[in-house]
């Protein structure tokens, strides 16, 4: 009895997603002995995302990016101007939303915490994700300290839980860094490398400056979560 009930589940399952076809895969992966179990959570992860679309909250918005009033200007980027910083951020986001863990973890600090650690151990901390992406917002200004330079970077998290498929979504903030071209700096360190992601923390005199995000845990997308 048991077992037929945990297979109407399933064809309940199945039905939700019958739509595109992925219904074939699941009779496929049974027919070829895959543990009913594991088709089946996979097809519960694929039936919440249809069920929760992932929208994070707008700019402005409890959750969301605070408003940038300037608009980014166009054309090329100066890659050591805080905007490059800022597509050092889009870029890091990028690779992890493509599941490369390794590249990913080259754009940290070589000789920091997480720049140091094995690929394995980076790449477990996002394992509990079927989906990672980001919204990355307005750069600070450069800060000058002791022959280096440090831009801070707001960025709204956000994806789909791996075991029930749930929208998820949180706002983050990077600081990068990156030495000054000043004799016997090498083109490496002359680069943006991630320093740390924690918890955003909107300026003093920011509107919404309490935006129900600075008591928030550090969280396993920022590289920072303890490993496995």
């Amino acid at each position: 009895m048991r077992a037929a009930i945990k297979t109407a589940a399933l064809l309940s399952l199945l039905l939700v997603v019958a739509c595109d076809g992925r219904e074939e895969s699941a009779i496929d992966n049974l027919a070829n002995g895959a543990n009913a179990a594991q088709v089946e959570n996979q097809f519960r992860a694929e039936a919440m995302a249809v069920m929760e679309p992932l929208n994070p909250p707008a700019p402005g918005a409890p959750g969301g990016l605070p408003v940038d009033p300037a608009p980014i200007a166009e054309g090329s980027i100066d890659p050591d101007s805080a905007q490059g910083a800022a597509q050092v951020v889009q870029g890091y986001y990028g690779l992890l939303e493509e599941k490369r863990f390794e590249d990913a973890q080259d754009l940290w600090n070589p000789a920091g915490a997480i720049g140091l650690q094995d690929d394995a151990h980076f790449a477990a901390r996002f394992r509990g994700f079927s989906e990672i992406h980001a919204n990355v917002g307005a750069p600070s200004d450069p800060e000058g300290t002791a022959g280096s330079m440090h831009v801070t970077v707001p960025v709204q998290v956000y994806g789909r839980i791996a075991a029930n498929g749930r929208p998820w979504h949180v706002l983050r903030q990077v600081v990068l860094r990156r030495v000054d071209d000043v004799p016997g700096s090498t083109q490496e360190q002359r680069r943006w490398h991630i320093e740390t992601i924690g918890a955003y923390q909107p300026p003093v005199d920011a509107p919404g400056a309490d935006n129900g995000t600075e008591a928030q845990a550090i969280s396993v997308t920022d590289g920072m979560a303890k490993r496995p």
